[in-house]
C-alpha cells in the first residue's frame, strides 16, 4: 500500500512489506517448549482501524484447560504492541482476564494507535511470551492511497487437504489485509464433506457441532493448523462468515443440514455457533451480534463486508425466486449496503459478499429476453435457478440494489465473492441493464480446498467434462468473461487509483501440505467502467 499524503506515512507503510521474515524470526526466538504450551492456538490479528486494531489468541493455562472443556483457572493475560520486532518500543500494553466462561480466548480491541503503521504484538502468561504477530492500521480516511493488495479466500473444509493457500499468501510478503469470504470452517462430522471421497484428515469432534462444546472444539482444531496460524500471524484479516459456520443453506430460521427432531432448536444451534465464533474469530462484531460493517483505506476504497445468511428468507424455486417480499440481505442491511455506495467517497467501491451475485441461466433464456413466453411457462425473471442459495434466488434483491445504483450513477464497484469453490470474472447484468451494460464488476475466487466439479465427478482437473460446463456457462451467460470449475486456492486484489485487479492462483495438490500454487487468470476492471478486461502474469 502506498500513501502520497506525507512522507512519514509512506516509510511506516515500508515496514509491512519487509515484515514477513521478521515475524518468523520473532516467532522462533520465542521458548519453544513454554510458548507452545501456553499458545498452543497462534495470534491473530483483525478488522484495523486508522487508529486501532483487534488482536486474539487463545491460552492453556493447564493441561486440564483444553477447548470446550470448562475445566481451568481464570488467569491474567499480558500483551503488547510495538513499533518493532524486538519489543524495544512498546506503544501499548495492558492486561485482560480470561477463563473457562469465554474458553481461555482472548480478545483485546487496542486503541489510540498511528494510522497506516505496521505493528508488532504478543501475549503472556506465567513469564513466557506467545508468537509474535505483525499487523497494520488502516490510514486514515482522507489519506490519498495510490494501491494496496488484499489477500481473498474462502471455503477452507478440513478433511478435504491442507492449507497450503494461505502458506502462499504468507509467505508473499506484500499484503496489507486478508479478506475472508465466509466458510471459514466446516460443520460435517468426519467422512460427510471430504476430498472427493477421500479423508485428508479428520476432524474433531468426530461428529456434526451442534452444541457449544462442538463448535469450540471444531474452531480450536482450525487454530491448531500451522499455515492458517502463520498467515494470521503476518497480516490483519477481515471476515464475514456464510452458512458452514453453523449449517450448510443457512437462512434466518433453519438450514438444509438441520433437523429440529433430532438437533433441537435451530435458533440453540445458531447461538452456540455465533457465542463460539464471537469468542474464537478476531472479528468485531456489533454491540446486538450482527457482522455486516464497513472499513475505510484512505481515499482508494471502502470495503463493505456483507452477511446473508442471518436475515433472509428461506430458499425457494421457480417464480417465488422473483418474489418481492423475500431477501437476502434483510431491508436494514440492504439500507445500509445502499447508503454506503451511494455516498462513498472512495475511489473503489469494495464489497465482501459472501454468495455470487452475477447471474447464473441454465437451460433456457432469462424471461426477459423471451417476453411473455417466459412468464407462460414459468421462468423466473433471471433465469432457470441453479442455485437459489446464491442471489439468483433473491432476483428483487439484486434488481433493487442494482436499480439503485443505476439510478445514482454509482460507479466502480466491485464484487468479491466465496462460496460456490470456482474461479469467475463477471460483469453484473440484470434486465434493465441490458446485456451490455453491466453496473458492477464481480471477481469470484476458488476454495481454499473444498470440492468443485472434478471432486465430484471422480475426474481429474481440466478434464473434457469440467472443460465442457465452462464452455456451456460461457455460452448461456455472456456476462461470464472466464470461469474455472476445478481450482483450489485463492485471489490477490490489486488495487489502484486507476484500475482494480483479482490474480487467480491454484494449487497442484490440495492434499499436500507443501503444494506449490501457480498463477492461472487474471482480470481487471478499470476506473468509469464496469467492463472487465483480461490481464497477463503480473
Amino acid at each position: 500500500m502506498t500513501v502520497t499524503s506525507s512522507r512519514r506515512t509512506v516509510l511506516r507503510l515500508a515496514g509491512l512489506t519487509a515484515g514477513a521474515s521478521v515475524v518468523a524470526s520473532a516467532a522462533n526466538a520465542q521458548p519453544a517448549l513454554a510458548a507452545t504450551a501456553l499458545f498452543q492456538h497462534g495470534v491473530a490479528s483483525g478488522d484495523p482501524l486508522p487508529g486501532g486494531i483487534l488482536l486474539w489468541t487463545r491460552v492453556t493455562p493447564t493441561p486440564e484447560s483444553t477447548p470446550a472443556s470448562g475445566a481451568g483457572p481464570v488467569v491474567t493475560v499480558d500483551w503488547q504492541v510495538a513499533t518493532d520486532s524486538s519489543f524495544a518500543a512498546v506503544v501499548a500494553s495492558g492486561s485482560v482476564s480470561t477463563g473457562p466462561d469465554r474458553d481461555h480466548t482472548v480478545k483485546v480491541d487496542v486503541s489510540g494507535l498511528a494510522a497506516a503503521t505496521t505493528y508488532w504484538y504478543r501475549f503472556g502468561l506465567s513469564g513466557s511470551w506467545s508468537p509474535t504477530g505483525r499487523t497494520m492500521t488502516a490510514p486514515a480516511a482522507d489519506d490519498a492511497i495510490t494501491r494496496l493488495r488484499a489477500g481473498v479466500v474462502s471455503c477452507a473444509n478440513w478433511e478435504a487437504g491442507y492449507f497450503a493457500a494461505y502458506r502462499h499468501l504468507a509467505a508473499r510478503g506484500d499484503l496489507n489485509i486478508v479478506v475472508h469470504l465466509g466458510d471459514y470452517l466446516y460443520e460435517y462430522g468426519t467422512g460427510e464433506f471430504d476430498a472427493g471421497g477421500t479423508v485428508v484428515r479428520k476432524v474433531a469432534p468426530a461428529n456434526e457441532t451442534i452444541t457449544l462444546a462442538d463448535y469450540r472444539t471444531r474452531h480450536a482444531l482450525y487454530k491448531t493448523d500451522p499455515d492458517l496460524q502463520g498467515l494470521h500471524a503476518s497480516v490483519p484479516w477481515v471476515i464475514t462468515w456464510d452458512d458452514h459456520e453453523v449449517a450448510n443453506d443457512m437462512w434466518s430460521g433453519g438450514a438444509e443440514n438441520h433437523t429440529p427432531a433430532s438437533e433441537g432448536a435451530f435458533a440453540t444451534r445458531v447461538a452456540a455457533a455465533r457465542q463460539a465464533y464471537a469468542e474464537w474469530m478476531p472479528v468485531r462484531l456489533a454491540t446486538d451480534g450482527h457482522i455486516y460493517r464497513r472499513f475505510r483505506y484512505g481515499n482508494l476504497f471502502e470495503l463493505s463486508m456483507l452477511d446473508l445468511r442471518t436475515y433472509r428468507s428461506q430458499q425457494a424455486s421457480g417464480t417465488a425466486n422473483d418474489d418481492p417480499s423475500r431477501t437476502i440481505t434483510g431491508a436494514e442491511q440492504m439500507s445500509w449496503l445502499v447508503d454506503g455506495l451511494v455516498n462513498s467517497t472512495a475511489a473503489w467501491k469494495i464489497v465482501g459478499n459472501p454468495v455470487m451475485i452475477s447471474r447464473l441461466d441454465v437451460g433456457a433464456l432469462p424471461a426477459w429476453l423471451l417476453g411473455p413466453l417466459g412468464s407462460l411457462i414459468g421462468i423466473p425473471s433471471n433465469g432457470l435457478v441453479l442455485n437459489g442459495d446464491q442471489w439468483d434466488g433473491y432476483n428483487a434483491d439484486r434488481e433493487r440494489l442494482v436499480d439503485t445504483l443505476r439510478a445514482h450513477a454509482t460507479k466502480d464497484v466491485v464484487f468479491i465473492t466465496g462460496d460456490i469453490h470456482t474461479s469467475w470474472a463477471n460483469e453484473l447484468t440484470t434486465k434493465d441493464t441490458g446485456q451490455s451494460n453491466p453496473a458492477a464488476a464481480e471477481f469470484v475466487v476458488p476454495s481454499v480446498t473444498s470440492d468443485n466439479i472434478n471432486d465430484y465427478l471422480g475426474t481429474s482437473a481440466g478434464g473434457p467434462l469440467s472443460l465442457l460446463a465452462a464452455s456451456l456457462i460461457r455460452l448461456t451467460n455472456s456476462h461470464v468473461k472466464w470461469v474455472e470449475t476445478d481450482g483450489h486456492g485463492f485471489g490477490v486484489l490489486d488495487i489502484t487509483t486507476a484500475r482494480c485487479r483479482m490474480d487467480w492462483y491454484h494449487l497442484a495438490d490440495r492434499t499436500k501440505r507443501d503444494t506449490a500454487a501457480n498463477w492461472v487468470q487474471g482480470w481487471s476492471v478499470g476506473r468509469g467502467s464496469a467492463r472487465i478486461r483480461k490481464e497477463s502474469r503480473p
